[in-house]
């Protein structure tokens, strides 16, 4: 089963400012993924082709990578995701930017089951959390999408397998 999922969001700032936030992913400074409620990306080499990391139980290596415009991604470890996920900076106006991720996968059926029950779910709220994030830098603000109760139940499940907490969105 092909699976294509889409998150994006136009700031009104020039490219070079959210490609500044782009290019730091997987750092010790890293600006974009939420990993203050989320298990962290890393990647063993920085944002470099080839290298090799992932974040919680999901692996994958750097695929493509332009600085300041894209960064893609393919999965490694799990056989039922065969596919790339990307982050992508689209200038649509002077001063107006799209940040936008993309996911574009092939699923078998064990991977059919985890997408939609599990998977999918937490992704969405993950990538919503680290477009927030990123609206938040911008405008000094603390916009928090409402995750679902599903993603609640989910992240409590996970609790114990020390992920992160449901209901406070703050980690082990």
């Amino acid at each position: 089963m092909k699976v294509i999922n889409i998150h994006q969001r136009e700031y009104s700032q020039p490219s070079t400012v959210i490609s500044e936030i782009l290019d730091t992913l997987s750092s010790n400074i890293d600006r974009l993924w939420p990993n203050e409620i989320w298990p962290p990306m890393t990647l063993n080499n920085g944002l470099k082709l080839k290298s090799i990391g992932g974040h919680g139980p999901i692996g994958y290596y750097v695929s493509d990578y332009v600085v300041g415009k894209k960064i893609e991604f393919t999965f490694t470890r799990q056989k039922e995701y065969i596919g790339t996920h990307k982050f992508e900076i689209i200038e649509t106006a002077a001063n107006t930017t799209l940040l936008r991720h993309t996911i574009n996968m092939s699923l078998n059926s064990k991977g059919i089951v985890t997408w939609y029950l599990a998977v999918k779910w937490l992704h969405d709220a993950l990538l919503e959390d680290c477009l927030d994030k990123v609206y938040n830098q911008i405008h000094k603000s603390h916009i928090q999408t409402p995750h679902k109760f599903w993603v609640k139940y989910l992240r409590n499940i996970l609790k114990g397998k020390n992920i992160t907490t449901a209901s406070t969105r703050t980690p082990l």
